[in-house]
Parts: structure tokens; C-alpha cells; sequence
């Protein structure tokens, strides 16, 4: 069976006379929510209702609350769906993802979470020939904006936006949602002027404001749908020996195979407990950057039971409970990957 996660180094932290080297590596996370092995196109629906121009948003000039203070939502909502769309059509998981032009609802409740009906989610899969739908099923936002003088004829503005929401996901079918994500996030912008033209002309308007929020919630939430990419960090120790300069050479440039071979002949050569823990380490690194997740986690439990015996309350001994961890948890991420990517 073939792993469906791929890894690559992106850059070395720290440099090569420390004895331990820090890198960055990226790994392929599965998404949230599974789909039918079936479901190949998508479609995006925007099911909320935008909140009233005058509520959720409170704005202070000077200290005192400007009661005319507005901010539209309603393409705020379409922003959403469009951005959520895109993030994951970037992924290129799904053949196609669609974005329904039309909102499905024509009442005012903006506060009311509304699902889809079972109608609906048919009518609207056979009208664009998809599989599944992703509902937005409600949006909304808690806008502060504060504006001050400052010292030196200075005026400062910060405008923070919260944002929660709910989005779905529906199956023709299947009466009920088969996920339901809850979203809740949010994003500020600051900025100072001399005078308060100035001011304004740097900060987002208040509609403004609400798309740019909407945009970036949608963005957030793509992982939920569709495998992605993550950094995560690793590390690997280095030695003074001309075997440990080479094995840690061939590391640096991804030959992880002849890198793995150098350390595994040092591991049978060396006596001491504490030094064949740090080459195991490097070894369930290798493992791990060649797609062997089991092969990684023995080498990491063989490190940690030998760094029992010399360094428990140390450094190294913590890194290695911790890469246990993480080890394990790619072990039941690659079993999902395999199974959202059709391999099993």
C-alpha cells in the first residue's frame, strides 16, 4: 500500500557546528470531514443571511459611540463562499468546485442557522452535477472600531473583527448534514495618521472590513474539507566524526537513504547508550521522511528507552517523548489520507 503522505525539508534552522540541527519540514494533513469516495465536484452555497447594516457593530470616535455607525454584510457572505471555494480548489483534491451564484434564502433571520433541505441539497447537485454541498448556513460579525488622539497631533485606529459561523456539509440522499463545522475567528488591522483624512484613508471602511473578514474565515476553514499542507518542525543531531559529517551531509541535501545507512552502521558501532539514543532519533527521522511511520516510531521508542537509562529529566529525552507523539498521530493521519485518497 502506497502512503498518501509526502514530506520535503524547507530549510535548516540552525547551523551545522550545533549538535542538533532544527528543520522545517511540510506534511500533507487529511481534512476534517470524509467524503464518499464517489464525491469528485463540490459545490459552495452560500445558505446564510446577512446581518442588519446596524448591528454587530459598535464604533468610538473620542470616546463616545457614534450611533449612525453601519456596516454592510451582505457581500461579505458571497466573499466567504468565494474564498472558501478557491482555498479549496487550490488543494486540487476535488476534480472541480463550484460556487452557487444565488442565495438559497429570502428571509431576515439572520441569526437563525438554517439547514438545507433534503430537496434542495437534490435539486441542487442535479442542476450542477456535483456531488456534495458545502452550506455557509450562517455568518456573522462583532465589529469594534476606536478611534483616539495621540500625542504630537497623532491620531491612532484599530477596528477588530469576530466572526462566527456555521458551515455544512450535505449529500443527496441523506436527510441529515453528514458534518457540521462551527467557525469562530477573528482579525484586526491598527493603524495612525495626523490627521483623521489620513486615518481613514489607511483603515479599512467598515463594509470593507467585514469582506476582508469573511475572505480570511473562508480561507481558515478550507482545511476542514480537503487534505493540506502543514510545517511542522524536526530535528536531527549532528557529531564530530567523519562519518556523522557525512551522514548529517547527505541529510541536509535529502538523500535520506544513504543518510539512514551512515547512521545505522554508527548505531551498531557505539557503546554508549546516550550517544545510540540520539542515532536512533535521527534514524526514526529518516523513517519518517521516507514515509515509514511504523519503522520511525520503533527507531523513536528504542531512542527513548535508552535515553531512560541516562537523561530522563533532559532536553533530548523530552524532544523524543514529544516525537513519540507526533509519530503516532501520523500513523492514524496517514490511515485517513489513504482512505480519502482512495488508496484503501
Amino acid at each position: 500500500m502506497k502512503n498518501a503522505l509526502l514530506i520535503g525539508v524547507v530549510s535548516l534552522l540552525f547551523s551545522a557546528c550545533s549538535s542538533i540541527r532544527y528543520v522545517n519540514i511540510e506534511t500533507t494533513k487529511p481534512a476534517e470531514i470524509t467524503f464518499p469516495a464517489l464525491v469528485n465536484k463540490v459545490l459552495i452555497v452560500n445558505n446564510a443571511v446577512p446581518q442588519p447594516d446596524n448591528a454587530g457593530y459598535e464604533y468610538k470616535l473620542m470616546g463616545a459611540i457614534q450611533d449612525t455607525a453601519r456596516a454592510q454584510a451582505d457581500s461579505a457572505l458571497y466573499d466567504a463562499c468565494k474564498a472558501l471555494g478557491l482555498a479549496i480548489l487550490e488543494t486540487d483534491y476535488f476534480n472541480d468546485v463550484l460556487l452557487f451564484q444565488e442565495a438559497t434564502r429570502d428571509d431576515d433571520q439572520s441569526l437563525y442557522d438554517k439547514k438545507l433541505t433534503q430537496e434542495t441539497v437534490q435539486s441542487l447537485c442535479d442542476e450542477t452535477g456535483t456531488g456534495a454541498i458545502i452550506s455557509l448556513d450562517r455568518l456573522l460579525f462583532d465589529t469594534n472600531k476606536n478611534v483616539i488622539a495621540m500625542g504630537g497631533g497623532f491620531f491612532f485606529g484599530a477596528i477588530n473583527v469576530k466572526i462566527s459561523g456555521v458551515l455544512r456539509t450535505y449529500l443527496p440522499g441523506r436527510e441529515n448534514p453528514l458534518a457540521t463545522v462551527l467557525l469562530s475567528d477573528s482579525i484586526f488591522w491598527t493603524e495612525q495618521g495626523e490627521t483623521m483624512e489620513e486615518l481613514e484613508a489607511y483603515l479599512p471602511s467598515p463594509s470593507d472590513a467585514l469582506r476582508e473578514a469573511a475572505k480570511y474565515i473562508g480561507k481558515q476553514a478550507a482545511p476542514y474539507f480537503a487534505p493540506h499542507w502543514q510545517n511542522e518542525l524536526r530535528w536531527y543531531y549532528t557529531g564530530a566524526s567523519a562519518t556523522w559529517k557525512q551522514a548529517s551531509a547527505y541529510a541536509a541535501v535529502q538523500r535520506w537513504k544513504e543518510a539512514g545507512a551512515l547512521w545505522e552502521s554508527l548505531f551498531k558501532q557505539s557503546a554508549n547508550k546516550n550517544s545510540q539514543a540520539k542515532i536512533a532519533s535521527n534514524i526514526a527521522f529518516v523513517q519518517e521522511m521516507q514515509g515509514n511511520y511504523e519503522k520511525a516510531l520503533e527507531w523513536a521508542e528504542k531512542g527513548h528507552s535508552l535515553f531512560q537509562k541516562t537523561d530522563e529529566e533532559g532536553r533530548d529525552y523530552k524532544l523524543l517523548s514529544q516525537y513519540m507523539l507526533v509519530l503516532q498521530e501520523r500513523i492514524r493521519e496517514n490511515q485517513k489520507l489513504n482512505i480519502q485518497f482512495g488508496n484503501i
